[in-house]
């Protein structure tokens, strides 16, 4: 039976499990989120993973004020998020349910829009917005936001293949009823990146779907806790080797389901995102994770057949993973990490064949760029350097954009606009353009002057539009210049603050960036922060 979802005074009709360990600090919030979901919430579960920290005891008192709590402590603790779950699974009694994990919330009102869209449209799972919020700072941002754009009703999941992208569990309402009836559960015991597998067994078993825009989850990520979460630690080779295991068996469910459109879109999602995450941060690892990622990496991706590679050959992940296909050992990490982190910029050096096809490298020319030849120029991965030189005078912003196969001389690059924007808030600074200057055979550049003091405190990116004589523009960021001292910080007068305290640096993607203190107790602010990490 499906609740009316006009009525103003919904039944009880939503399980929502919690689940969690040793988290005393912030499993009561969650439980709490839960409990003021309303009338439609008739039970939480919350299932303690045998902690050893007292999340218990709180959890206990909590329940002899509040009828709809019930406490189920495990035995032994798992080791992972996907046994409490499937105990979660078994303790419900209400016809839908929800999973929550102890160190996020639900938002106001999540558990009325998801009931609502699953009873409307006769759904067997409802599925609505996550957002991560970073914390301390608050920032939040959607995940799969292009998927909840609006209100949407699928009557089965090969309707919308972007669906095997949105891998957590969190963010949906399902019928218990259906899970059952199709034995869907979490692997046991310690198995990271248990929602992929989840998630796969319930598209496998092609249930309507309903979708909506609205915010219905909300997760936090603390990267400076103690201990990261399983998703976020992703410094040890185990835990790559555990993110593949869980992509090939959600792979080999929807292909044994006889799902073959979403096999193939997941495994399009692990060339789009997982490779790419990783290929990022592969060069802050030593160099036996490199070799050894390296080669677990070329072992899985030997798995994929012709089909896999048919779609959008040139995309990042696709162009990273013939690179890894074609390489014995980790080559051209600089290179592989930008072009994970930006796809819209591929570093020099280019290498052609006698021919003229654009290839990877000279070393790799098996690895061919050929769609590079025909791709718009709005299109093309344009590479920028970008660096700041202090002058007697104030401080010079010099740009240098890169020839790329002879694509830059055709387009005909005509000027770039240059803005900075603001860490903090989002607000932008000094739109100045210029125009370009051919610099030899292989590039063009460009100087701007940066107002410093006009910045003020703050930490500010660089935003660069270059615009073309063929009509086209590209918004962009610009490399980081490194070496030679080149983001070493340097003090600078100010009429203004009396003296500046500028920071060059790369951020993550090595892209430009500006930390700027501003007078004497902000410099000092930023003299004490550094003696207190040299002290530790």
């Amino acid at each position: 039976m499906h609740p009316d979802p006009r009525d103003p005074h919904p039944t009880p009709q939503v399980g929502v499990v919690v689940i969690g360990y040793n988290d005393a600090d912030h499993v009561v919030d969650a439980v709490r989120s839960a409990l003021d979901q309303g009338a439609a919430v008739g039970e939480v579960v919350a299932v303690d993973d045998c902690s050893t920290d007292g999340s218990g005891e709180l959890l206990a008192r909590l329940a002899a004020g509040e009828p709809r709590l019930r406490v189920v402590r495990r035995e032994t603790n798992s080791g992972g998020c996907g046994s409490p779950r499937n105990t979660g699974i078994d303790a419900v009694t209400m016809p839908y349910v929800m999973f929550l994990d102890s160190d996020d919330v639900l938002p106001p009102g999540a558990v009325d829009t998801l009931l609502a869209a699953a009873a409307g449209a006769r759904a067997e799972v409802a599925s609505g917005l996550c957002v991560r919020r970073e914390l301390p700072s608050g920032r939040e941002q959607p995940w799969q936001a292009r998927l909840y754009a609006a209100h949407t009703v699928l009557a089965r999941p090969s309707q919308r293949p972007r669906l095997v992208q949105d891998t957590l569990c969190v963010n949906k309402l399902y019928r218990t009823a259906f899970l059952r009836e199709h034995g869907i559960r979490f692997p046991e015991g310690r198995f990271l990146y248990e929602d992929f597998v989840f998630t796969a067994r319930v598209l496998a078993a092609a249930p309507r779907i309903a979708l909506v825009p609205d915010r219905v989850y909300v997760w936090h990520v603390r990267r400076s806790a103690e201990q990261l979460s399983l998703s976020l630690d992703r410094g040890r080779i185990d835990n790559w080797k555990a993110r593949t295991e869980a992509c090939a068996m959600a792979y080999d469910i929807l292909l044994s389901a006889g799902q073959k459109e979403l096999a193939r879109a997941a495994r399009a999602k692990f060339l789009d995102h997982e490779l790419r995450m990783y290929a990022r941060e592969l060069g802050l690892r030593d160099a036996h994770y490199q070799r050894t990622w390296w080669a677990h990496t070329r072992e899985y991706l030997a798995r994929y057949d012709a089909a896999d590679w048919e779609a959008n050959p040139s995309a990042p992940g696709r162009l990273l993973a013939r690179v890894v296909l074609e390489s014995a050992e980790p080559c051209d990490l600089p290179r592989l990490k930008e072009l994970a982190a930006r796809p819209a910029r591929l570093l020099p050096p280019y290498a052609g064949t006698p021919d003229g096809t654009p290839v990877w490298s000279a070393d790799l020319p098996q690895v061919a760029l050929a769609p590079l030849l025909t791709r718009p120029t709005r299109l093309l991965p344009l590479a920028v350097d970008a660096e700041l030189r202090p002058r007697a005078r104030g401080t010079l912003l010099r740009l240098r954009l890169h020839e790329l196969y002879g694509r830059m001389a055709e387009a005909g690059p005509q000027e770039v606009e240059v803005e900075w924007q603001s860490r903090e808030d989002g607000r932008t600074a000094q739109r100045e353009k210029t125009a370009f200057t051919p610099s030899g055979a292989d590039g063009w550049t460009a100087e701007v002057p940066v107002d410093l003091a006009g910045l003020g405190a703050g930490t500010w990116d660089l935003l660069l539009t270059v615009r073309f004589a063929d009509g086209a523009s590209r918004s962009m960021t610009a490399h980081a210049l490194a070496g030679a001292g080149r983001l070493r910080r340097h003090a600078v007068p100010s009429v203004r603050h009396a003296v500046l305290l500028v920071q060059p640096y790369a951020t993550h993607s090595g892209a430009l960036a500006l930390r700027v203190a501003t007078g004497i107790q902000g410099v000092m602010t930023v003299a004490r922060g550094r003696l207190r990490r040299l002290l530790h």
